[in-house]
């Protein structure tokens, strides 16, 4: 137990360290390179100026650097690297044991990580480049559906995953059906992105939920993703520490497409494979992120039924910007409830 939990923490803090380590040589080249939107201001899905966001949040779109989510990706590769050369060269020794990448629970979140951080890379990149436009959300819909559909398959017809760990015993039985459920939980994962709208809020409440699951998968004793899941931790707070108000840079893209398209891997990993409740438990480890899609869809659904606002600016945390509430008191209680969330949701797990 004590190597298994060591292995855990072990990544957490050289994702930190070679974090917070790289952080200035990438600062430095985001803002030598002027990777900022050249003009500000966003237009609403109806193609109105959004003019909330606008007058909250127009002015910093043409001062801050975006594509901040490569500290979390460079911090991953030097601890990956790390790892793998302390590996080989000691290898038979402690390391050995330390070492966390395997076929079974690590190569395809890390997969997923990467593949997710590459597209985002390319919309930052484009969004940058061509005045504010980046990939077109068709193309990157397009490559959510083909990767978590592939994702979704190998977990239904090479894992054996066919349904849902239900709390109190049993299984929700979905068969093939378990593809699309998996689609449609990477969709609305990565929907909720946007929580990276506020100085400091997303590293906060990213490195809640992959805490969480690397409890929960501690417990499961899923100990390769365990240590996965709190390297992401890490990295990201690493990210946190450059990005709290006034942030030095932004997430956009590069990390929130990473880190959500992985946190559904991670999710469903730990429920039956696991023999856990992960799918379960997201109800509350990451409400942060579900109360953010879903203020977002309230939002559009009252706007096309009715004409009018449910939320004076969605998602809600800018919704309590747009009412008075300065910056930084959203982003410090959203914190709080995160971490309360997560608290609560590895407790629950040791119950169910």
């Amino acid at each position: 137990m004590e190597t298994a939990l060591i292995k855990t923490l072990i990544p957490a803090l050289l994702a930190f360290t070679a974090g917070i380590a790289i952080t200035p040589l990438i600062a430095h080249y985001l803002y030598t390179l002027k990777v900022w939107k050249k003009r500000g201001g966003k237009t609403t899905l109806y193609g109105s100026t959004a003019e909330e966001f606008n007058r909250l949040k127009g002015d910093g779109e043409v001062r801050t650097p975006r594509m901040g989510g490569l500290v979390i990706v460079a911090a991953v590769i030097l601890t990956i690297g790390a790892l793998t050369v302390l590996t080989t060269l000691f290898s038979g020794g402690v390391w050995d044991t330390l070492y966390f990448l395997s076929r079974s629970q690590t190569w395809i979140p890390l997969a997923v990580f990467f593949l997710g951080a590459f597209v985002g890379f390319l919309n930052d990149f484009y969004d940058v480049t061509h005045d504010g436009s980046g990939l077109r959300l068709s193309v990157r819909l397009i490559f959510i559906a083909l990767l978590s559909g592939l994702i979704g398959w190998w977990f239904y017809d090479k894992l054996g995953v066919t349904g849902v760990n239900l709390p109190g015993g049993g299984v929700g039985e979905l068969g093939v059906l378990i593809i699309p459920f998996f689609m449609l939980m990477s969709f609305a994962l990565y929907a909720s992105g946007v929580i990276d709208g506020i100085d400091g809020l997303s590293g906060g409440v990213f490195s809640s939920i992959f805490t969480a699951y690397a409890a929960i998968a501690f417990l499961g004793q899923q100990y390769d993703l365990a240590a996965f899941c709190a390297m992401l931790a890490g990295a990201t707070m690493a990210f946190l520490w450059f990005n709290i108000p006034p942030a030095r840079f932004w997430m956009t893209e590069t990390g929130s497409m990473a880190l959500t398209l992985t946190l559904a891997v991670v999710v469903f990993m730990t429920d039956t494979l696991g023999d856990g409740y992960g799918i379960s438990l997201f109800a509350i480890v990451g409400l942060p992120l579900i109360a953010t899609v879903a203020s977002n869809v309230m939002q559009m659904t009252m706007r096309k039924l009715t004409g009018r606002k449910f939320f004076r600016i969605a998602p809600l945390h800018h919704h309590f910007e747009a009412i008075g509430w300065p910056s930084h008191k959203v982003t410090m209680r959203y914190w709080l409830i995160s971490m309360v969330c997560a608290l609560l949701g590895v407790i629950v797990s040791v119950l169910l």
